[in-house]
């Protein structure tokens, strides 16, 4: 850049190399089948040394609907769960700060947790960066693709298919035994008839 007429030039790398931002990982979106257990994951990188001390991370609840932003967990060298609201008695931390790792686990999820959850954690210093963000979506059953569901039937149907051929040739191999069985047993009984003619 210029200054005065004078080109200084561009900044220098080295310039860059003073400005630190923790970075954090999630997934995007997660499923859920209604009461059951979820584990919302949200691993970190830091640019300073990870301590039980140095860490902060705060999980919270964005719902659908665009209402107000709602508290799901804290942790400050110690968890902190929830003492009141939708999340009391649900959140539990399943993470581990030395090993760079901030998830948690919704129990008995419910169809109102539906909604975004953003984890934010902070090393000081290193307190810059974007926040982690997870979709929630909660259902009655998990949901299968278009392409399992077709395959499901298909495979249904060959199954039973399989299983009506089976007892037909069954069938057929035990009548002609008992036909055999009985020609064995009386073999002069058609003499015997025509004899009598």
């Amino acid at each position: 850049f210029s200054f005065g007429g004078l080109n200084l030039g561009r900044p220098t790398s080295r310039w860059a190399r003073h400005v630190s931002a923790i970075e954090i990982y999630t997934p995007r979106e997660v499923e859920a089948v209604n009461g059951t257990d979820v584990k919302l994951k949200c691993t970190f990188s830091s640019t300073h040394p990870v301590s039980l001390q140095s860490v902060i991370v705060s999980w919270n609840f964005r719902p659908i609907d665009s209402g107000a932003d709602e508290s799901v967990f804290y942790y400050q060298e110690v968890p902190f769960p929830p003492s009141a609201g939708r999340f009391q008695g649900h959140a539990v931390w399943s993470g581990d700060i030395m090993k760079q790792d901030s998830s948690i686990t919704l129990q008995q999820v419910q169809p109102n947790f539906n909604g975004t959850y953003v984890c934010q954690v902070r090393n000081r210093p290193d307190v810059h960066g974007s926040n982690g963000e997870i979709i929630l979506r909660v259902v009655n059953k998990v949901s299968l693709s278009e392409i399992g569901i077709l395959a499901a039937t298909v495979g249904g149907a060959c199954g039973v298919v399989l299983i009506l051929l089976a007892i037909f040739v069954a069938v057929r191999v035990c009548k002609r035994k008992r036909m055999e069985n009985s020609i064995e047993m009386h073999p002069s009984k058609g003499l015997k008839d025509h004899n009598v003619l």
